[in-house]
């Protein structure tokens, strides 16, 4: 098989789909593999160390579009990019189209078969591809929020950790997921006053004994949520609803009630956003501000830290990419019911129900194409 991975055009990401070390061992078993041109440069792969792996370093992504049955990539692709997109290629990257309607009406129409890395389950029921990224948002939402509390970027003042004397800040946390408890690892480290919510008593517990009871728990009702965000100097939202849209928790009107120079990290922005007043932002302008609360949204946090992100990343997806390129896509499929469950977009159809259901639309299962 043909395999292309190309260099990410989403504005801030360094990721990259391929590591060289799987390159290699896909071109061991007889696959061929083409890599443009600088594709790895942000995460601290040179053109070189592919060549060595044996790989095809190709300038024209075009080129490597048009050549290639399975497409490896990291983030979702650029309305450019969905016009390459030939019918019958594969399409192996985080897709996250619940709010994305426009990107799903490309990859629709481009006859493609799109599988999503946030959908792919394990045997557990787990997300694997999702849960690396997840767990490196979480941790950095934290740093994120911190540096949004000093004064010069129109927070409050408060140092987080507080200091002999002085109380430390109250960091709200929406959902005990991966990110969630992620989050809390990294407040509860830093000395911080941690509340996390989640509707499920077995989260709540889990958090409560790994912390030994150090960070707070709250059944997640939106009555309970109100209450506690105003007395919140940071609040993280790390709702997840796998695939579908994300439920609002923070609305607009609750702005009110949240103190000035409170900081809002929406992690769950790849999905809509659980903050009513959530909008995309970049890593080039990550942050805007509301009625003096300071709102940051950025969709691809984890690019940030391009090179720790490629690594988790690759460890995770290089297995499904192995069994696409040596089984073939619809075998691999039919075998494999956690790969299945990464199916977003199949011949024209969508596959998957909570995105349908995000858009109001009819999901065409995999068995019945």
């Amino acid at each position: 098989m043909k395999v292309g991975v190309v260099k990410e055009l989403k504005v801030g990401e360094h990721r990259v789909g391929l590591i060289p070390a799987f390159v290699a061992s896909l071109v061991a078993q007889g696959h061929e593999v083409l890599v443009e041109k600088n594709a790895g440069i942000g995460s601290g792969f040179s053109d070189a160390e592919y060549r060595i792996a044996g790989a095809k370093v190709i300038s024209s992504a075009d080129e490597i579009w048009q050549k290639s049955d399975l497409i490896v990539k990291v983030k979702e692709p650029i309305k450019n990019e969905c016009l390459l997109i030939k019918p019958g290629q594969v399409l192996f990257t985080y897709l996250h189209l619940a709010p994305n309607v426009e990107l799903t009406e490309l990859l629709l129409k481009s006859g493609a078969t799109c599988i999503a890395y946030e959908t792919v389950t394990d045997d557990l029921g787990g997300l694997p591809l999702l849960a690396p990224m997840s767990a490196i948002a979480g941790r950095m939402s934290i740093f994120v929020a911190t540096n949004l509390l000093q004064k010069q970027c129109g927070g409050s003042g408060i140092l987080p950790c507080g200091i002999a004397g002085v109380q430390p800040s109250k960091i709200l946390i929406l959902g005990g997921g991966t990110v969630g408890f992620n989050a809390a690892f990294i407040a509860h480290g830093i000395g911080a006053d941690v509340t996390v919510f989640d509707n499920r008593p077995y989260v709540l517990s889990r958090i409560s004994e790994y912390f030994y009871g150090q960070v707070k728990t709250a059944f997640s009702t939106q009555d309970n949520i109100a209450k506690h965000a105003g007395a919140s100097d940071i609040i993280i939202g790390a709702t997840l609803v796998a695939g579908a849209s994300t439920p609002k928790l923070i609305s607009k009107d609750m702005l009110n009630d949240i103190k000035i120079g409170s900081v809002l990290v929406d992690v769950a922005i790849d999905q809509g956003g659980c903050f009513e007043t959530s909008r995309p932002t970049t890593h080039e302008e990550p942050y805007y501000n509301i009625s003096g609360i300071t709102h940051y949204c950025v969709t691809n946090m984890p690019g940030a830290y391009a090179r720790t992100a490629t690594f988790a990343l690759n460890n995770a997806t290089y297995p499904f990419i192995e069994k696409l390129a040596n089984r073939g896509c619809l075998r691999a499929l039919t075998e494999d019911r956690n790969l299945r469950n990464g199916l977003n977009i199949h011949d024209g159809f969508i596959t998957n129900q909570a995105v349908a259901d995000s858009q109001k639309r009819t999901a065409v299962p995999f068995e019945k194409l």
